[in-house]
Formats: C-alpha cells, sequence, structure tokens
C-alpha cells in the first residue's frame, strides 16, 4: 500500500487496532495503520475469493473509521490493485489507461496526472472524493462511490507549491492556476501601488517562476532569470535544523550580479514559510548591488500548520504568526512586502473549474476541513516537527508523538 497524506486520528485507531481488531502495528507510520484498517473491512467480508463489491464495501469501512487526508494505491495479491480517496479529496489522485502491445488495456494510479503523460498513459479522470477503483488481475475496471457525505476540498497548496505546473487537478490546469497567481497578484500591486517603481521582476526558481511571469507582463516590467538554482540541493523549508537550512539557502541558488546592480528589484516567490530563504535571498541581492530589493508572495500568509500530509514546520516556526505584514517584511529585510489575498488565491484556482468552489486553506485560515484538529491535537504535532526533534533533540513531550508525524510525507 501507498499513501499520499496524513490521518488525524491514527492514535485512536491504533488502540482499536490493537484492542478490537486484534492485530499488532509494527512502526509509528500512520500508513500502517491504514493498511490494517483496510484488510481489517476486508476481511470482516468473510469471502475467501473477495468481489468489487467487498473491496467497495472495505473502503466504506476505511471512510466510517479514518479522519484526515489521504489519497491510497494498494496492490492485493492474486486480485488486483485498489485505489481510493478520502471524502474530503484533499489529497490528489488520477488514474488513466493505455493500449498495450498485446492490444489490451493497461492501468495506471498517480498522486499527478504528468506520471501518466511521461509513461504513455491517456488521462481517464480523477478519482473523486470518497471513491474508489477496483482493478482485477483481468484488467477490468470497477468504480463506486464509497463515503457517505463526500466533497471536494483539495488542498490548495498544491496549486501554490506541490504540484509541477504541467498537471491538472481536478481539472484545473495548475500552470493556469499560477499564471492567474501572477496576474492578480499584479493587479494588488497596481491597486496599492499605482505608481510603483518597480525595475525588474525576478522570479525565485522553480515555482513561482510562472507567476512571476504573468504578474511581469501585466505591470509591464521586464522579467529576468537573475538567480540560477542548483538542482541537487532539495526543499529547504522541510530541512531539519535552521543551520542547515540557510546553508543549504547559500548552495542551492547564486544570483547573477548583472541583474541586480542598481536596480529596484521585485523577487516573486509561491510563498513565505519560515522566511528562512527569502532573507538569505534579498540579504544575497543586496550583496550583488540592488539599489531596493521588494518581495511579492503568490500565496498569502503561512499562518498554520498542515497536517493532511505536509511537512509544515509548526505555528512557532511559521515567520508569518503572530506577526504583522509590516513585521515580516521587517524580519525578511525587504523594502516593501506584498501577499496574494486568500479571495484571489481561490479564485486563481477555481476560475480552472468551476464546479470546485471549496478549497482545504487551513494553512492561510486555520480552517481544517476534515473538521477533528483540536489545540491538543496541534500541540503533538508541534512535538513532533519542531528543530529539536527533527535533529535527534528529544523533549518530554515526544514521547507522546501522534503516529505518522515523526516524518511527515511529501511528494517529490
Amino acid at each position: 500500500m501507498a499513501h499520499n497524506g496524513n490521518l488525524t486520528n491514527a492514535d485512536k485507531l491504533n488502540e482499536d487496532i490493537f484492542k478490537t481488531d486484534l492485530r499488532h502495528v509494527n512502526t509509528d507510520s500512520d500508513s500502517e495503520v491504514l493498511l490494517n484498517v483496510f484488510a481489517h473491512e476486508l476481511q470482516l467480508q468473510g469471502k475467501l475469493n473477495p468481489t468489487a463489491d467487498d473491496m467497495f464495501a472495505a473502503v466504506a469501512g476505511v471512510h466510517n473509521r479514518v479522519t484526515g487526508g489521504y489519497a491510497v494505491v494498494a496492490l492485493i495479491a492474486n486480485y488486483g490493485l485498489v485505489a481510493f480517496r478520502d471524502p474530503n479529496g484533499i489529497r490528489p489522485l488520477v488514474y488513466g489507461k493505455r493500449h498495450s502491445e498485446e492490444g489490451g488495456v493497461e492501468y495506471m494510479v498517480a498522486s499527478e496526472s504528468v506520471a501518466l503523460d511521461v509513461l504513455g498513459f491517456e488521462l481517464i479522470s480523477d478519482v473523486a472524493p470518497g471513491e474508489a477503483i477496483y482493478i482485477t488481475e483481468e484488467g477490468i475496471l470497477n468504480r463506486r462511490q464509497c463515503a457517505k457525505s463526500p466533497r471536494l476540498t483539495p488542498c490548495i497548496f498544491e496549486h501554490v507549491y506541490f504540484a509541477r505546473p504541467d498537471s491538472i487537478m481536478d481539472g484545473i490546469s495548475v500552470y493556469k492556476a499560477r499564471l492567474r497567481q501572477g496576474e492578480k497578484l499584479a493587479e494588488k500591486i497596481l491597486r496599492e501601488r499605482p505608481d510603483h517603481d518597480i525595475d525588474v521582476v525576478i522570479p525565485i526558481p522553480d515555482t513561482s517562476r510562472v507567476a512571476g511571469q504573468a504578474l511581469a507582463q501585466k505591470l509591464g516590467v521586464k522579467f529576468r532569470e537573475g538567480l540560477v538554482k542548483n538542482r541537487y540541493i532539495g526543499r529547504t523549508f522541510i530541512m531539519p535544523g535552521q543551520q542547515q537550512r540557510k546553508k543549504s539557502v547559500r548552495q542551492k541558488l547564486n544570483p547573477i550580479e548583472l541583474e541586480f546592480r542598481d536596480k529596484i528589484v521585485l523577487l516573486v516567490d509561491d510563498s513565505i514559510v519560515r522566511g528562512t530563504t527569502c532573507q538569505q535571498i534579498i540579504q544575497m541581492v543586496r550583496d550583488v548591488g540592488a539599489k531596493k530589493v521588494y518581495f511579492a508572495s503568490a500565496a498569502p500568509a503561512v499562518k498554520y500548520p498542515n497536517v493532511y500530509g505536509i511537512d509544515m514546520p509548526t505555528t512557532t516556526e511559521l515567520i508569518a504568526s503572530g506577526r504583522t505584514e509590516e513585521e515580516v517584511c521587517e524580519e525578511i529585510g525587504a523594502d516593501w512586502l506584498i501577499y496574494q489575498d486568500l479571495e484571489d488565491l481561490i479564485a486563481a484556482s477555481s476560475e480552472g473549474n468551476s464546479e470546485v468552489t471549496e478549497f482545504d486553506c487551513a494553512v492561510f485560515n486555520g480552517e481544517y476541513c476534515a473538521g477533528d484538529v483540536t489545540p491538543e491535537y496541534l500541540e503533538k504535532v508541534a512535538a513532533a516537527r519542531n528543530d529539536s526533534a527533527k535533529t535527534g533533540k528529544k523533549s518530554v513531550k515526544q514521547m507522546e508523538l501522534p503516529i505518522g508525524l515523526h516524518n511527515g510525507a511529501t511528494r517529490g
């Protein structure tokens, strides 16, 4: 079983699995919890040779017991492949088909449509919230809605940062969504500073490049690639330890001096999380001679942790938590800071598919769509994710960590 996401009631499930289902969980992974819940629900069907109806009944049982975000693909030996998505559709899941050399049809399930593209598969559809698909060993595709009250509230941070721009998610082009993010941010700049003095727009590679291009075009300002990325350095905001993150930023990006010297620069990034990266980059840009450095975020201020599968820092480590926009601007060392408005970010995505009217925006507004996230749970998340936990320095709180949060899931 492969699982993208995070179960918010994994501790309770782990207890139930042991005491009621009479199963033993060997690791602290919520994926193993999910595996045991599904296996138990399938066993309850009481069939030596389970049918598609039995598979769907097992998935329905999972939905009844599990909360949180989960997109799942499971291979059941000698029977076939099962894939399902949580009733809120928080984490993405798609499937497609291609014709085999023997003349049959092959199916593939993945988080993003781009994975299908590169292997020659045709996108059929997203797996709907609460829906399950079962593909038999003979290649017969079965679909069924298995949740009582499904609703589509996909994670909007996929469109901001995680997804590849060439992916289609829930009928929305990630590339087009990021173009609209840039356009809407430019409109806000023109409202707030119609007589702006920006000489050049420079994106912080890679995810802000599309939004930066659209922003520059809307402003009528030059767009330049002034920062060159070292592709062998990973994502800095999930790295353990502040010193490691700072060192990695310097290794990750190198400025082209000619694009910055004596210019008023608008740097564009997809979001500001800890602030480590943008703080370092702003200083780097000043060091090569920029006259002024403005900073634009294609997303609103990130103030809350993600609990549905993205290893977001804890609340105290988020630079925007408890700070005003002016205070964040001062903290990162910019001459001016502008954030995207949340309603504009939502519009940038929903304009791609009018049928998607809701998104999980919890990292921006603290409203967790699965509805079971308590202050106590967030305290446990903080204990599992803070820098001391990641660098191996244990605290008393870490003795009671929620299952599955020791190493938060990310999708590369």
